[in-house]
């Protein structure tokens, strides 16, 4: 019986491991070369190259943070589209910020 209930157990942790795993949407990258890369490839701006991902114009427009890139996303300047909520979720957004503060030094 011990035996039954450690074997169940192991077997209910790897489940929930690899259900873990496969749940996880796609990475931020993933993200940012759906929504972002067309405009904003290797970080730059197509439209106005003065509004750069780069860490050094992030911090220049007060946008150098996950909440401050997230809130951009949700409420852009001209030129930019809106991405509601709708089409990139609030948690979406964020991995695209981590994703750009990482990146784009």
């Amino acid at each position: 019986m011990k035996k039954s209930v450690s074997v169940l157990l192991a077997l209910l942790a790897v489940t929930a491991f690899v259900s873990a795993a496969f749940a996880k949407g796609p990475s931020g990258k993933e993200l940012f070369e759906k929504n972002c890369a067309s405009c904003h490839a290797n970080g730059g701006n197509m439209d106005n190259p003065a509004f750069t991902l780069h860490k050094k114009d992030l911090k220049k427009h007060g946008v150098d943070s996950v909440k401050g890139i997230v809130g951009k996303m949700r409420h852009p300047g001209p030129g930019m589209p809106t991405f509601s909520k709708k089409m990139i979720s609030d948690a979406q957004a964020k991995e695209i910020a981590r994703y750009i503060l990482k990146t784009f030094k």
